[in-house]
């Protein structure tokens, strides 16, 4: 789960995708106009932000697509987040600086320590073994930063 720890964003609308499950604090893409969970081999750059609310099966998001779902969306550079990483390979101190790429079971919603294919984020800060600071590299921008 992705939680804003410092910085500005803003509240967005997006079109649901239908019969897609999106768990609450996920970082999001857009795939033909509508939402879906960023995955580990999804372009940065297709990326808009973090799910506000769980899209579940019994949701509205969930029966009916375009219905419109809250995205917090960072709107300046180096916007900080709490995350949390994947027990597959926990995060450590000297992993501070380092890019690193979302987790294989495609949730949008931890990092994957072990790979940075795509530096979809940048560590900046370790909070524990399963917890970190990371800064989106994501949006229009991708790959300014790395």
């Amino acid at each position: 789960m992705f939680i804003l720890k410092q910085g500005k964003t803003k509240f967005m609308y997006f079109g649901s995708t239908a019969s897609q499950a999106i768990a609450k604090g996920a970082l999001v893409a857009l795939s033909s106009g509508r939402l879906i969970p960023a995955a580990n081999d999804t372009d940065p750059s297709l990326i808009v932000g973090v799910i506000r609310h769980a899209i579940t099966s019994a949701s509205a998001e969930y029966a009916t697509a375009g219905t419109p779902v809250e995205v917090e969306v960072p709107i300046q550079k180096n916007v900080v987040w709490t995350a949390d990483v994947t027990t597959d390979a926990a995060l450590t101190n000297t992993d501070q600086g380092e890019y690193m790429d979302l987790t294989t079971d495609d949730t949008g919603d931890a990092v994957d320590t072990s790979v940075s294919t795509l530096d979809t984020v940048q560590c900046v800060g370790f909070i524990s073994a399963t917890k970190g600071l990371f800064v989106l590299n994501i949006g229009p921008d991708y790959g300014l930063n790395a």
